[in-house]
């Protein structure tokens, strides 16, 4: 099966990281699903995603010294492998890992996720621990140079045999438990920098080694690759090997965050196809942060700021992946997660392009290839209330648009060969037309 047939269009989601930091459990997985399932579901949503640290014994005891316990304890088999804390997990007891939650999930009709480190336990090098099918030990596969600058849990793995079958074991493991998704971390920009000054890619061969690990696996298994931002001139690599790539660090709620991603976004807006998708990272909606160090809050985003963050992802055909934690998801915040037309763009049959940007605006357009949509979307990046317009010649529009604003249902309104539109500070609107 080929890599790019495992997500035919841009993964739609849950992910457990805004909201519980390293701190989220079973029963919490199983309730955000459970809300997906019957609210979400039938719009796109597919996928629950348990973010980082799941192995872990009592992380977020120490949150107002560490995000991650330098060498916490970890739960891991005879091969190197972690496995899922049975504390938090308590399914998992037994060997039986993430098997039982995510049968649990498919059962509601939906795909399990995880994610993982780049590269093999530092402990089990430390203890010379079996690879399986290898008659080497961790110690000879790691590489103890190769090191996350933000989280203790591993080393990078050598390009060797040992490393290859290290991490073929680790998706057979993965695959037997069910997992559809797989978040790599520490692999997409691994932020060392290289003698010359510039970001080096040391992730290179364990994003192939991956990539190889998944093939060998009768089942589709999306590849996600973090933390951005990717780097442009390895995005042919990127798609030769993944399903998506993050273009930017770590994306909260604050607008300085949100009007660079048009930059971002335009950098990037001829890598989308099929199965490969430059990745805007999580959408920070609803109620985030239980898990760090600050606490719960609700979403910093103005409701302008919302839309015009979830009008971006999808015309550009980002993933998306939330961040709320659904079961306190409010009527407000599911609409804009169920705006149908909106979340019509998301394909990568809508090809994107940034017409115009400055300081104060910005105008993006998309076309559908298959069915003839068009979409216009006139962004406000100023502070202050003000009109955004654009030539309809520019825009590819005919002379006179009847379709309405896809957010508030307000007519479109045109003159002199213009379309014009009056949005508050950060507002967008989006319209459709039929080019054909």
């Amino acid at each position: 099966m080929n890599k790019n047939s495992f997500a035919p269009t841009p993964p739609m989601g849950w992910n457990s990281y805004d909201y519980y930091d390293t701190t989220v459990n079973e029963q919490q997985v199983r309730a955000n699903a459970g809300v997906m399932a019957k609210k979400l579901k039938e719009y796109g949503w597919e996928y629950i995603v348990v973010d980082i640290q799941w192995y872990a014994h009592k992380p977020g005891t120490m949150r107002d010294r560490f995000q991650y316990i330098p060498f916490a304890p970890v739960e891991i088999d005879e091969y190197s492998r972690l496995l899922p804390d049975p504390e938090r997990f308590p399914s998992s007891a037994g060997g039986r890992g993430f098997a039982p939650l995510a049968e649990y999930i498919h059962g509601l009709g939906l795909k399990f996720g995880i994610h993982i480190m780049r590269g093999i336990p530092r402990i089990a090098a430390h203890q010379h621990m079996k690879i399986k099918g290898c008659g080497v030990t961790a110690d000879m596969a790691a590489n103890p140079s190769s090191v996350c600058r933000w989280n203790p849990d591993m080393y990078g793995v050598r390009d060797c045999a040992a490393g290859q079958a290290y991490y073929d074991s680790l998706i057979e493991l993965y695959a037997s438990w069910g997992v559809d998704f797989i978040k790599c971390d520490d692999i997409c920009n691994t932020n060392n920098i290289s003698a010359s000054g510039e970001p080096a890619y040391e992730g290179k061969h364990e994003i192939e080694m991956l990539a190889r690990a998944i093939q060998k696996q009768n089942r589709p298994i999306v590849l996600s690759l973090s933390p951005g931002p990717a780097l442009i001139d390895k995005a042919w690599h990127y798609k030769k090997h993944a399903n998506m790539w993050r273009i930017a660090g770590d994306f909260w709620d604050n607008w300085p965050q949100l009007k660079d991603m048009f930059c971002r976004c335009e950098l990037w807006q001829d890598h989308m196809e099929a199965g490969c998708y430059p990745d805007c990272d999580m959408l920070p909606l609803g109620y985030l942060g239980k898990g760090f160090e600050e606490g719960e809050r609700t979403t910093r985003f103005t409701r302008e700021e919302q839309r015009t963050m979830m009008t971006l992802w999808c015309l550009f055909g980002s993933p998306l992946m939330v961040g709320a934690e659904l079961t306190k998801l409010d009527e407000w915040t599911l609409s804009l997660l169920t705006n149908r037309e909106i979340l019509a763009m998301l394909t990568p049959y809508c090809r994107p392009r940034q017409l115009a940007r400055d300081d104060n605006r910005a105008v993006w357009t998309c076309e559908n290839e298959k069915t003839g949509e068009r979409y216009a979307a006139l962004f406000n990046l100023s502070d202050e209330e003000g009109i955004v317009s654009a030539a309809l010649e520019e825009l590819g529009l005919p002379e006179e648009i009847s379709d309405r604003e896809l957010w508030t249902g307000n007519p479109a309104k045109t003159e002199g060969g213009r379309l014009s539109v009056c949005l508050p500070p950060h507002g967008c609107a989006v319209y459709r037309v039929f080019s054909r």
